[in-house]
């Protein structure tokens, strides 16, 4: 197998650093684990992708390839599982609204929102809140959906003032507007709002007793409009954003459409990424319980033991493949040589060959979508979370592609990390291929 590797190498530290240029529209809302808009147009160079060309994102996220298509005014289509992700996608790509009437509209949602609050005593800004509202009498979730959240994600009083901005979107909703000013909470209610931090996993940092929150979103749509105002010419440009798995896109798309794809899909590891938007699948309701969360888990690839489930199948695509199948012997050997036995250490292995299984069903079942000599690249990242066992994933993912007639152009540096647990350096990659066709 060819492993061709580019002479250019990065740092964590810079390579995935949204570069001042970069703000507009992909400043809306970014994953703490996005890749830069930079390394698409290296790829987009590279591939000879140019308007009147169809370009695939099926592990899409929040749109970072999809708006940089735009951008260049390059038809893409996306696909993404996670509702959160999707929305956030189709809204970064949708650049219809008009900037001065989604400002004015925001400024009317955000004034009655106050008067709300003002009539309980209360002050979007904590210096200036004034006595009179006790805990007892503010809102909250329904139940389910709570326990849905990691535990004081977001205090009481920030709370409170979110669901009465939420019900002053819903009293004054403008379709034209509606989906941006959500996106611009979604994107305040993270951090500015709630309580959480994002380093190597999400979890809870101080916990602020109260935040400004109509000032935050409106702050977020303010930026919005300005950067509206800066790509409206390219807002004819198409893109379309599925809700979907992405180990069934090929399904979704034309016949011999796709011309390069670009893309990350989840590294086999135990985040569990759907917890990255929890706080904004909730208040936004795309999450309501327990249900709603097993359904969205069960439309992603296995990348983790709390995404594994008794029916999954997708394993006996690389029941053959003797690095897999190596890999996960020696996780397991690893397990019980260490005496592990929780219910999550036994789904190691399981996990790993769901994944690469998840992977490989992918892979075949995009390629009727391939335009022949269309390119592929995809950024993965080795990975040691299962007991010191290092996983190559790049050059595993490449072997599975050449299994199932790809060609594999070139295994490209994207950046290193340090693995916590070894203090190794990990290597992320972009693993380049091309559809040769038949």
């Amino acid at each position: 197998m060819s492993t061709q590797v580019a002479a250019r190498r990065s740092t964590a530290a810079g390579s995935n650093k949204l570069d001042p240029a970069d703000q507009p529209v992909h400043g809306w809302y970014r994953f703490v684990l996005s890749y830069p808009p930079h390394l698409v147009r290296e790829y987009l160079q590279r591939f000879g992708v140019e308007p009147g060309q169809q370009v695939l994102d099926p592990f899409c996220g929040t749109g970072t390839t999809l708006v940089e298509c735009k951008r260049l005014a390059i038809e893409a289509v996306g696909v993404e599982a996670n509702p959160v992700a999707h929305f956030v996608a189709e809204v970064k790509v949708d650049w219809t609204p008009e900037p001065e009437r989604l400002l004015a509209h925001a400024r009317a949602v955000a004034e009655g929102a106050s008067e709300e609050l003002a009539h309980q005593g209360i002050e979007d800004i904590p210096l200036l809140r004034q006595p009179g509202c006790e805990d007892g009498v503010l809102r909250g979730l329904p139940a389910e959906a709570a326990k849905l959240l990691l535990t004081d994600s977001i205090s009481p009083l920030p709370l409170h003032k979110t669901l009465v901005l939420l019900d002053a979107l819903e009293r004054l909703r403008d379709d034209r507007f509606y989906r941006h000013e959500r996106l611009a909470l979604a994107a305040a209610l993270p951090s500015a709002i709630g309580n959480l931090e994002f380093g190597p996993e999400v979890g809870v940092g101080a916990r602020k007793p109260d935040a400004p929150v109509i000032e935050a979103w409106l702050s977020r749509v303010c930026a919005m409009a300005r950067d509206l105002g800066k790509v409206r010419d390219r807002a004819g440009v198409p893109c379309t954003v599925h809700l979907a798995d992405a180990r069934e896109a090929g399904a979704l798309l034309r016949p011999n459409s796709i011309d390069a794809v670009i893309t990350s899909p989840p590294y086999p590891n135990e985040k569990d990424y759907t917890r990255i938007t929890r706080l904004e699948g909730v208040l936004l309701g795309f999450l309501r319980d327990r249900a709603d969360l097993r359904a969205q888990k069960r439309q992603l690839v296995r990348s983790n033991t709390r995404g594994i489930y008794k029916g999954d199948s997708d394993d006996a695509l690389v029941e053959d493949h003797p690095e897999i199948q190596r890999i996960a012997n020696l996780i397991e050997a690893r397990r019980v040589e260490l005496g592990k036995t929780s219910g999550f250490e036994r789904l190691y292995p399981r996990v790993v060959k769901q994944y690469f299984g998840g992977m490989a069903r992918h892979l075949a079942d995009l390629r009727p979508a391939l335009r022949p000599g269309a390119h592929l690249a995809y950024v993965v990242g080795d990975q040691a979370s299962y007991l010191r066992v290092m996983i190559r994933t790049g050059q595993l993912l490449a072997n599975i592609a050449e299994s199932l007639g790809y060609e594999l152009v070139s295994i490209d540096l994207f950046r290193t990390r340090l693995a916590t647990a070894t203090r190794e350096q990990l290597r992320e990659e972009a693993v380049v291929l091309r559809w040769p066709g038949g």
